[in-house]
């Protein structure tokens, strides 16, 4: 039982911005503009900002408002934004994202409430954490059923907080055999399950668009070639999908496996979209050697973001 934006129901690429940070490790929010503008450039229908992939877990409170300002403000309504707004604390990720919304988010994407490997709760106390989020906003919830949360979120619980939890709606699935898990999802809650979306950088994304996923959340790097799998894909033109995605799966699975969320700086950097690639201490810095081998890659199939600052 879902009551959706009027924009909605939202489909296509929605890549992870990351946040910008200076050579000192600080916010860089005029960076982060400039990395704003090039994902939409590249063809982002809409973006997710404060996930993993942003590096969410180093940030303090006040910089997560701040970036979510920045971005939502200097978007201005061209695409529409994710916001994750993950806690443990129900009340906490409720007032988040009642702020997201308020700030003008079209969605918000929760993790179910974790803290490190074994700090999980069990399923009654999950869907009341869900409910009260939704109690809280009128927007969509995408729920991230990842493997970092470490609480296994099976089928029936899915669709059945689907079924009667209003708003939420749409599931980033990125857990082993993802297809499968959205075919079985897809077929269990019916038409609760307005946004069965693939994650993972699209290192699966055929088979989970095969498996009737109808979003994707990737990287930030290279929208414009997902876009390239994504559209052939939905215009019926299986071909031209499986020949773009047997082209750009080298760098989704170099990204995927190699360079993980530094994978968006480095090419960002190197095309002048961003001056610099930080990651905030203490996670270390990419070896030059994969670094190397993922601009080698790039260069292979030049994506928009090698050029879009030259």
């Amino acid at each position: 039982m879902t009551s959706l934006s009027a924009a909605g129901p939202y489909k296509g690429v929605f890549p992870v911005a990351p946040t910008v940070f200076d050579a000192d490790g600080r916010l860089d929010l005029d960076g982060q503009k400039r990395c704003i503008d090039f994902m939409i450039d590249a063809g982002s229908h809409g973006l997710c900002i404060l996930a993993n992939f942003s590096e969410q877990f180093v940030l303090a409170d006040d910089e997560r408002d701040r970036v979510m300002t920045t971005v939502l403000e200097h978007v201005a309504g061209r695409v529409p934004v994710i916001v994750t707004t993950t806690h443990f604390a129900t009340h906490i990720c409720a007032e988040r994202s009642k702020r997201a919304q308020e700030a003008g988010a079209a969605m918000v994407m929760v993790m179910p409430p974790y803290h490190g490997a074994t700090f999980r709760v069990p399923e009654p106390s999950v869907y009341a954490f869900y409910k009260a989020v939704s109690d809280a906003i009128d927007i969509p919830i995408m729920v991230q059923d990842a493997p970092v949360a470490g609480t296994p979120l099976s089928v029936p619980f899915l669709a059945k907080m689907a079924q009667e939890i209003e708003n939420l709606a749409y599931f980033k699935i990125e857990v082993p055999q993802a297809a499968n898990k959205l075919r079985a999802l897809i077929e269990a809650g019916g038409e609760s399950i307005v946004g069965p979306w693939d994650g993972e950088e699209a290192i699966t994304l055929l088979a989970d668009l095969d498996a009737g996923a109808t979003g994707a959340m990737t990287g930030g790097g290279f929208p414009d070639g997902i876009r390239e799998i994504i559209d052939p894909y939905v215009a019926g033109d299986r071909e031209a999908a499986l020949d773009a995605y047997q082209r750009w799966l080298p760098l989704i699975n170099y990204e995927n496996r190699q360079a993980g969320f530094a994978t968006a700086k480095i090419l960002m950097q190197e095309g002048g979209v961003i001056k610099h690639d930080t990651l905030r201490a203490p996670l270390p810095p990419v070896h030059p050697a994969t670094r190397a081998g993922l601009l080698e890659l790039a260069r292979r199939l030049d994506p928009l973001v090698l050029r879009w600052g030259k």
